[in-house]
This record gives C-alpha cells, structure tokens and sequence, in this order.
C-alpha cells in the first residue's frame, strides 16, 4: 500500500506519524501534569487544614490555661485571654468548615464545636461563681469541665492523625505522578526518536529503489525513443513529399471547382427563366380557372331560371286548363239557356241570342285554351331540352374546371419542382464557392503542413539529441543512487 503513494504522500505519512505519537505522548504528559497539579493542591489542603487545626488547640489551649489563672488569681487579664482563645479557636473552626470535605471529618468537627461549646457554657457559669465567691463550687466546675479537655484533645489528636495520613498519601501520589511523568518523557522520547529512524530508512530505501528503477526505465525508454525517433523522421521526411504531390493536386482541384461554380451559376439563371414562365402559365391557368368558375356559376343561374320558367309554365297549362274547363261548362250552360229559351217562347228569344253568343264566346275560349296548352306544351319541351343542354353545359363547365384545377395544379407541382431546381442549384453553385474557399484553405493548410513537417523533422532530431543526452542522465542518476 505505501508503494502506491507519490513521493509527497509518503514524506507527509512519514513526517506525520513523529507528529501524532509526539501530540500523544503531548496529552499523556499533560495528564500527568494535571494529576500532579491536584494532587499538589490537595496537599496544600490538607497542610492548610493541619495548621488551622493547630491554631484551634491554641486557641481551646488558651481558654483552659485563662480559666485555671482566672479560678486562681481572678485577674480580669485571664478573662480578656479567654476572649481572645475563643474567637481564635472560632476563627480557625469557620476556615475548616469550607476546607473539610470528609464526612469523618466535619463529623469530628462539629463534635469539637459542641466540646467548646460546652466548655464555654461551663466556663461562664464558673467565672459567675468565681466572681460571687464562691470558689468551690467553681474549681468543682472546673474539674468536671476537665473531661472536656480530655475529650477535646482526644478528638483533635484523631483529627490532626486523618489529615496528617492523608498529606502523606497526597505526597506518594505526587511523588509517583512525577515518577511516570519522567518515565513517559523518556519512552515516549525514545519511541518518537526510533519511529523516526525507521520511517526515514523506509522511506529513503523505498524512495531511493524506485528513483532506481526509474532511472533504468528512463534509461531503457530513452533508447526506444530514440529509435523510434528516428523513424519517425524517415516517416516525416515520406509525407513531406507526399504533401508537396497533395498541394499540386489541391492546385488542380481548385481550377475544376472555379468551372463548376462558372456553370452551376449559369443552370440557376436557365431554371430562374424557366420558374419566371411557369409562374406565367401558371396565372393563365388561374385567370382560365377563375372564368370556368364564373361560367359555371352564371350556367347555375341560368338553369334555375329556366327551372323557374318550367315551373311558371306548368302554371300557365294549369289555368288553361282551367280555362277549358270553365268554357266547357259555360257551352253547357248556355246550352241549357238555349233550351230554356225555347221553352219560353217569344218571351225567351232575346235570352237564346245571348246565349247563342254565350256558346261562341266558350267555343272560341276553349280553341284558345287548347292552343296555349299546345303552346305551353311546345315550350315545356323546349324548355326541357334547354335544361338538359344547360345540365350537359354545366357538367362540361365543371370537366373543363376539373381539368383547369389539375393544369393550376401541375403548374404549381412544375413550378416548385423548378423552384427547387433553382434553389438546388443556388445550393449547388453556394457549396461549389464553399468548395472552392475551402480548397484554398485546405491548400494553405498543406502548404503550413508541408512547413509544419520539414519543422517536424528537425524537431525529432534535436529530440533524438535530447532523448540521448536524457539516457546519459538517467545513467549518472542510476550511478549515484
């Protein structure tokens, strides 16, 4: 795995290692370092709870020594140093209380506290007796107030004892704390010291084989180069010639694509006539078109007429059929008037006359009827054969439009087929143009690579040179490794 790494990789691997067993062996020390810290503040501790405990049996000392001068001189002197005792003893009693964490011992403290206490009480109570003279009721007080003392001492003396064993069991812990911590400094320091000699042999033999064979493979590399080198100029030198042969034939390329574009353009200006004549015949066709289509629509008018007129003559030939009937009936009416005439006599004859005229004017009406029915009958079959002409007409209107549609039709399909003949060649005449500057270009292109390749060949000469000079140091470097 390590043989995967770049250099910088391993350097920094290597480097860093020293540097986390040195940050451990860091916070090792400093562990030690606090634990020799506390351990130094818990012996001042317990030094500042011996020496308070000291100062509260001078105090206790004082009150007894100021009790016993006081029953024996009553000088009020012993009463000020009993005072003083006292307060002293209080004091120093006020600091243990916050320097104590023991539960024995602040039990055994408070017990000291209630021993002065009572002594205290017994104390006043023998200085009131004292000073009312009554002596021996005070030095009997006294005595019994002896037993405190015993008892005060007692208790302090277990107390002095527990803190005293424990300043000494703070000392070992401090002294074996800077044992180790000196133990650590030196193991830590030698192990730091060999894992760096190790590391720097790892990674100079590691750096120093593969720098080794580098150097071989550089060496060996730089001699296929330099073959390879060589027949690449020998190839180069080959394509400078066959550029030289490619540029004249680009030359001639060039000549042909010029005539092509030449002609290309002059087939666009023969197919933009023939566009300009379709789109004329195409008009035509449409004008042609646009009058079949107003012929059919009069040839439509006229038929509807002439249906209307059919129509109006059946009409006709049925009022005149009507009429033949009224005058049928009216010839038999003035028949029966004849008849009724005659039946009448002299008085009747003016009446026959009228009839008679009657019968004329129904004979004459009915001729006329049946000549408008022959009439009506000539024009109903006129009018007939004009409808089937103007059915025929407009059935040839709609042919001939049929085939006019189709014409405007292949005209348009004929217009854009040289629509797109023009384009194809306008397309054919731009991509010859674009041939032809891009023959150009690609004739400037060979002659740069025709340029590019003489320089090509010097180029891997003077990297043949290189590659052999690169050989010799590669040697030196493999001598010196």
């Amino acid at each position: 795995m390590f043989n995967n790494f770049k250099l910088r990789e391993r350097l920094l691997l290597g480097y860093s290692i020293p540097v986390f067993l040195f940050m451990g062996l860091t916070a090792l020390v400093y562990s030690n370092i606090n634990q020799v810290s506390n351990t130094f503040k818990e012996a001042e501790r317990v030094q500042e709870v011996i020496l308070k405990v000291n100062v509260m049996e001078r105090g206790a000392q004082g009150m007894v020594r100021s009790l016993r001068g006081y029953l024996a001189l009553k000088n009020q002197d012993f009463l000020t140093e009993y005072n003083s005792g006292l307060v002293l003893y209080r004091e120093a009693a006020k600091t243990l209380e916050s320097l104590v964490y023991r539960p024995e011992q602040k039990q055994r403290l408070q017990k000291l506290d209630n021993l002065v206490n009572e002594y205290d009480q017994m104390a006043q109570q023998v200085f009131i007796l004292v000073n009312r003279g009554k002596l021996s009721e005070a030095i009997e007080k006294a005595r019994i107030a002896t037993q405190y003392v015993i008892d005060f001492d007692r208790i302090s003396d277990e107390f002095s004892t527990t803190e005293a064993s424990l300043l000494t069991q703070e000392t070992t812990k401090a002294k074996e704390s800077l044992n180790g911590l000196l133990t650590t400094l030196v193991f830590g320091a030698l192990l730091i010291l060999v894992t760096v000699i190790i590391i720097a042999l790892l990674i100079a033999v590691n750096i120093g084989g593969t720098i080794h064979q580098a150097t071989q493979v550089i060496a060996t590399s730089s001699t296929e180069i330099a073959a390879t080198l060589a027949e690449q100029e020998r190839t180069a030198n080959q394509q400078a010639s066959s550029v030289h042969e490619t540029t004249t034939t680009m030359d001639e390329l060039s000549a042909s694509s010029g005539s092509t574009a030449e002609q290309a353009e002059s087939a666009t200006y023969q197919a933009r006539q023939v566009l300009g004549l379709t789109e004329g015949g195409k008009q035509a066709v449409n004008s042609t078109l646009e009058g079949m289509e107003n012929l059919q629509q009069k040839v439509e008018v006229i038929a509807q007429q002439i249906i209307r007129l059919s129509e109006q003559t059946n009409q006709i030939g049925n009022i005149s059929e009507l009429v033949s009937d009224l005058a049928n009936q009216t010839n038999m009416l003035a028949l029966n008037a004849a008849v009724e005439a005659v039946r009448a006599g002299e008085h009747g004859k003016g009446f026959a006359v009228v009839a008679t005229e009657i019968r004329k004017l129904a004979d004459e009406s009915k001729k006329s009827a049946f000549r408008i029915n022959t009439l009506v009958a000539d024009i109903l079959t006129s009018i007939n054969s004009t409808v089937m002409a103007t059915e025929e007409g407009t059935k040839t209107v709609i042919s001939n439009a049929e085939l006019t549609r189709e014409t405007a039709d292949t005209f348009a399909v004929v217009a854009e087929a040289v629509n797109n003949v023009v384009l194809n060649n306008q397309q054919i005449s731009l991509n010859v143009k674009q041939q032809a500057i891009a023959i150009g270009q690609v004739l400037e292109a060979m002659n740069v690579l025709s340029q590019g390749v003489g320089e090509t060949a010097n180029g891997l000469n003077q990297a043949k040179i290189g590659m052999e000079k690169l050989n010799e140091v590669a040697l030196n470097l493999n001598s010196i490794v």
